[in-house]
């Protein structure tokens, strides 16, 4: 049973974490094995994450809106929907096939910290590289981008990764400022943070108890509240910083969690 503290502390975590390059899933999985919060479960994780979802939904919703309203007459808004669309579907049929996979064999502490580290520096070669950047507008990437960032995602799949982390790297080696290769991940963030919450309430939800669904409640209200917190902040401050702090959290705390495993275990 997961205690109300467990989840409002997890909840937050989840939301603090889901759109900043550092991997959310990673957090939590650390979390719970050092902390004894093992009891939350996986099917936790996911479902928390709709507190993320709605609060981008939120930040994003007068821009949404006005995509929406321009479907029928613009062709870009059209083109852009199609893109979103493309950059799913990789991530939706991998994960659908694997998710016994992933969830069974890659949900693993070791796997975290180690995926955090390499993360971390991978995330401070690209901030420091001279990248040229061509494509500095989220809604009017190539369409052959569009699908290759999807793909790229799909390397979120391991836990530690981090699926902001892989679609802003991604993107910026294709060409993306760092302003508009967050803004398309949080953009991509929609259907893929809400397939993997249908997919898995659809899977799970018969075996929810009553103190599950309180839990979730709990946690998802700290996740939307932490989420659009950063959702509102992390354009602009990576604009003017980059991404070197994500990236040396990411090594300290991998770092860390090995070496907690080898003492503790």
């Amino acid at each position: 049973m997961i205690q109300t503290f467990q989840a409002l502390f997890l909840g937050f975590i989840e939301g603090l974490t889901e759109f900043l390059p550092v991997s959310s899933t990673g957090h939590l999985l650390l979390i719970g094995h050092f902390l004894g919060f093992e009891s939350t479960g996986k099917t936790f994780e996911v479902l928390v994450q709709l507190g993320a979802i709605l609060a981008i939904l939120l930040a994003y919703w007068g821009r949404l809106w006005a995509i929406a309203k321009a479907l029928p007459s613009s062709p870009d808004a059209r083109r852009f929907v199609l893109g979103v669309l493309i950059a799913f579907l990789p991530a939706a049929a991998i994960g659908a096939v694997m998710h016994g996979f992933i969830k069974d064999v890659l949900f693993n502490p070791w796997i975290v910290c180690m995926t955090l580290i390499a993360g971390g520096f991978v995330l401070l070669l690209v901030d420091g590289f001279p990248l040229k950047v061509t494509q500095t507008d989220a809604t009017k990437f190539p369409l052959p981008m569009y699908a290759k960032i999807g793909f790229v995602q799909c390397l979120a799949m391991v836990p530690g990764v981090s699926r902001s982390g892989a679609t802003i790297v991604g993107a910026m080696l294709m060409g993306a400022d760092k302003r508009s290769a967050a803004e398309f991940s949080f953009f991509l963030a929609m259907p893929t943070m809400a397939g993997a919450f249908t997919y898995d309430l659809l899977k799970n939800y018969k075996t929810l108890s009553s103190d599950d669904v309180t839990a979730i409640v709990i946690g998802f209200v700290a996740a939307f509240i932490s989420a659009l917190f950063v959702v509102k902040t992390f354009l602009n401050y990576i604009s003017s910083h980059g991404f070197a702090p994500f990236a040396w959290w990411r090594i300290i705390l991998g770092t860390a969690g090995l070496a907690g495993l080898l003492i503790f275990g």
